[in-house]
């Protein structure tokens, strides 16, 4: 046996026992506030009767793509319907929800700040990639020390899995606006914020909007583990059938998170698309208020000066 041995599984558990000590009193508003969210997002997906909620996922799905993404997210939905998958799949689009929401709202201000500050990004970019390569599964271990069994482990240890591509989206998106759109709004004494409100964030929001629905995906691709430790849904459904080895459980469970994750995948890129046609306009018009200077046209002549005095008549 090797009697050199540094005890990094001692010090982490040592850590997450000094944090359960010191704030057990906040985590334990924090699930809270987790769980409200969670239930009153459930309470408007799963009150409803089905047929009400594809009426207007349908309607939305019309609006953002057209009669063809209607017509396909109809049939999914139905078919989620029939086979009898319906409140598991609003429980865990509820669930995805809830966690994307907060993990946007998170990581949207992180990129910024990312973009903005070069120590900043060079301290945040080895945490992402810690929290991109570490297994979801390990954190779910201290997620069910601090919040206990139930729904809101499962929405940490998503947040925390999909939150990455987030940060990492929108500082290459704001990184990447043209610095002499950014000069060209310094030159007019815009203030740094309102570079960021009216130049940065609109050009940057194709690359913002890539960001937001890969958090969307990856928050999907955790419904499984989630369901490990109690967050129900399609998730607890895959995890009863590898207990069962019940195939057609797993397949129909799994068909629903497919049809999930192509609606909101279809419907978070669609957003993106007209996005970025904006910021298409808004780079032309700081462009063309660039340009105005150089090309306005000179003022013209003084009237008295342009005379030529007449000559004297002899």
């Amino acid at each position: 046996m090797n009697e050199f041995r540094i005890p990094l599984g001692e010090w982490a558990e040592s850590v997450v026992d000094f944090i359960t000590d010191v704030f057990g009193g906040f985590f334990s508003v924090l699930r809270a506030i987790f769980a409200a969210l969670y239930d009153a997002v459930d309470l408007v997906l799963a009150a409803p009767p089905f047929w009400a909620v594809i009426i207007v996922a349908v309607a939305l799905a019309f609006f953002v793509r057209g009669w063809k993404f209607a017509l396909g997210s109809a049939v999914g939905f139905l078919l989620i319907v029939g086979v009898d998958q319906w409140e598991n799949a609003m429980d865990t689009l509820a669930l995805v929800l809830v966690a994307s929401a907060i993990a946007i709202a998170i990581s949207v201000p992180v990129g910024i700040l990312a973009a903005r500050s070069d120590t900043a990004s060079k301290i945040i970019k080895p945490i992402l990639d810690f929290m991109q390569t570490m297994p979801a599964f390990v954190y779910l271990i201290p997620a069910l020390i601090l919040f206990r069994v139930g729904v809101v482990p499962g929405i940490v240890a998503t947040i925390i899995f999909a939150m990455a591509p987030g940060v990492r989206l929108t500082e290459l998106g704001i990184r990447g606006v043209d610095k002499e759109v950014v000069e060209a709004g310094q030159a007019f004494g815009a203030s740094p914020g309102r570079i960021l409100r009216q130049i940065q964030l609109p050009l940057a929001m194709p690359s913002i909007s890539a960001g937001i629905n890969q958090v969307i995906m990856l928050s999907l691709s955790m419904v499984v583990i989630a369901g490990l430790v109690g967050a129900g849904g399609l998730g607890a459904q895959v995890v009863a059938s590898l207990g069962r080895v019940d195939v057609g459980l797993g397949f129909e469970a799994g068909l629903a998170v497919v049809i999930l994750a192509i609606f909101l995948d279809r419907i978070t890129a669609s957003f993106g698309t007209r996005r970025a046609r904006r910021a298409s306009r808004t780079e032309r018009a700081a462009d063309a208020a660039a340009a105005a200077p150089s090309s306005a046209p000179l003022p013209a002549a003084p009237a008295s000066d342009a005379r030529t005095p007449a000559p004297a008549s002899r």
